[in-house]
């Protein structure tokens, strides 16, 4: 099975959305933040190995909290997995902290900083040139 084919595809769709409710609603470890998301999945083609990327909005404190707790519970979102989705082997899961939602934003308010800036001066400039 390539990488990118339609079985591959689907697999990596549906694990992704089964592991989503999982941490939704199946995990009662408090570490883990109520606002966690999961942003991506890639299941290997011999479905043996699979990375979860994981958005957490807080702190770093309760990003690193979350993804502690994630590892801790990998066994039980394992077997959950497993009885959700009938596949030939169940992946070893991966969690990896997606930084891409938090650099998106961040980059959102350095434009508008910008933005807001030169606006300011474009005011200024024709109140200069009025006077």
């Amino acid at each position: 099975m390539r990488k990118n084919s339609v079985k591959n595809t689907r697999i990596n769709g549906e694990v992704q959305r089964v592991l989503a409710e999982i941490i939704r609603g199946g995990i009662k470890d408090p570490r883990i933040a109520p606002m966690t998301s999961v942003v991506a999945v890639e299941v290997a083609p011999d479905l043996k190995t699979c990375k979860a990327w994981i958005s957490v909005l807080g702190d770093e404190k309760a990003q690193a909290d979350t993804l502690a707790g994630l590892r801790s519970a990998e066994g039980y979102i394992r077997n959950q997995l497993a009885r959700t989705i009938n596949l030939r082997n169940t992946p070893q899961l991966t969690f990896i902290m997606d930084q891409s939602i938090a650099y998106g934003v961040n980059m959102s308010k350095l434009i508008d900083e910008v933005v807001h800036s030169e606006s300011i001066e474009d005011e200024t400039v024709e109140s200069n040139e009025n006077n």
